[in-house]
């Protein structure tokens, strides 16, 4: 494998992004980078040590082997060669992945960030950079609107997220993969190293490689912004999630909340106009961690709070949601654990 020069191989407009979202962190900083030997990842570590020099950070490059295909050892290997030939750390997890109830997509994302999450511990990580680009957020927001989601659904991937007390930060956001892709071939070239190929991202039993494989060349030839545009579309959505979120919890604190948010008037509630009744119950889901109901079962939800005394009494309204309980009262709406 040939040696490199790290600064020539860096692509400016991408360091400057990467620069540009962690610009306080001081010298000393060790600064996480989710590695699967891809090449967006892959060149994401690149510009990170390059970053590093600069900032005086410490790069430690974290692998997940989700063991689901059979080249999965190699790209471990290679994610590894990757690391040396940067000259920074990488730490490797292997990981077991559950799809039940979820969906194997779904399954091995929360496989990866739990092993994300106990690789940064170990290695004193509290931020960690991920590769995702502007075609990630465009297939991300458009299969997210063939799915109904809402305003917050729409907002796709934020630049900057906080889960499992790590600090995720996504540079790239803003660049399209045909830029990363280019200079990866540049970094293959100069070194003889070059990225691994996941299969599944070209089975179109997935619908994110569907979209990518299918779908986006349709929409190339018809509107060859439209990446861009849905990004600006991802953009402003997540604007108006923000503002919804300010008055949500503005809404919630006017219910009579009990101290561990875990109850609320129902008449307070009744009392809010009704297009405020639904983004106020959302936000008391996610305060409490628990999952969102589909938009059928939340309506279902709102008609049986708004017409719940006309039942004849409060308990008529008991709600099964995961693995808790939603109840009405002595006038309350309530989550209650289930037995």
């Amino acid at each position: 494998m040939n040696s490199i020069d790290i600064a020539s191989a860096c692509d400016p407009r991408l360091l400057r992004d990467l620069q540009g979202a962690l610009p306080r962190l001081p010298a000393g900083t060790a600064v996480g980078v989710a590695l699967s030997a891809g090449a967006d990842s892959a060149m994401l570590a690149l510009h990170a040590a390059q970053a590093a020099r600069a900032r005086g950070w410490m790069i430690h490059c974290f692998h997940v082997h989700h063991g689901l295909q059979t080249e999965a050892d190699a790209w471990l290997c290679q994610a590894h060669r990757l690391a040396a030939l940067l000259r920074v750390s990488c730490h490797s997890r292997r990981v077991r992945v559950d799809a039940q109830g979820l969906g194997m997509e779904a399954a091995a994302r929360e496989a990866r960030y739990e092993a994300l999450a106990e690789l940064a511990s170990l290695a004193g990580v509290g931020h960690v950079l991920l590769a995702h680009h502007l075609d990630d957020q465009a297939e991300t927001v458009l299969l997210r609107l063939l799915r109904g989601a809402g305003p917050e659904g729409l907002a796709a991937m934020a630049p900057v997220t906080l889960r499992d007390g790590l600090v995720y930060h996504r540079p790239w956001l803003d660049e399209p993969r045909a830029r990363i892709l280019a200079c990866a071939a540049r970094f293959a070239a100069e070194t003889g190293w070059r990225p691994v190929q996941d299969p599944s991202n070209g089975d179109t039993r997935f619908a994110r490689a569907m979209v990518r494989a299918q779908l986006a060349p349709l929409l190339d030839t018809r509107w060859p912004a439209w990446r861009r545009t849905l990004g600006r579309h991802a953009r402003q959505a997540r604007e108006l999630a923000s503002w919804q979120a300010d008055v949500s919890a503005q809404d919630f604190a006017g219910l009579d909340p009990a101290p561990d948010g875990r109850s609320f008037s129902l008449l307070a509630w009744r009392a809010l106009p009704a297009v405020r009744q639904a983004p106020v119950l959302r936000y008391w889901l996610r305060r409490l961690g628990l999952r969102m109901p589909a938009d059928a079962r939340l309506q279902a939800w709102l008609r049986q709070f708004r017409e719940v005394h006309a039942l004849g009494h409060d308990r008529a309204v008991q709600l099964r949601h995961v693995d808790v309980w939603i109840v009405v009262r002595r006038g309350r709406v309530t989550v209650v654990n289930a037995s």
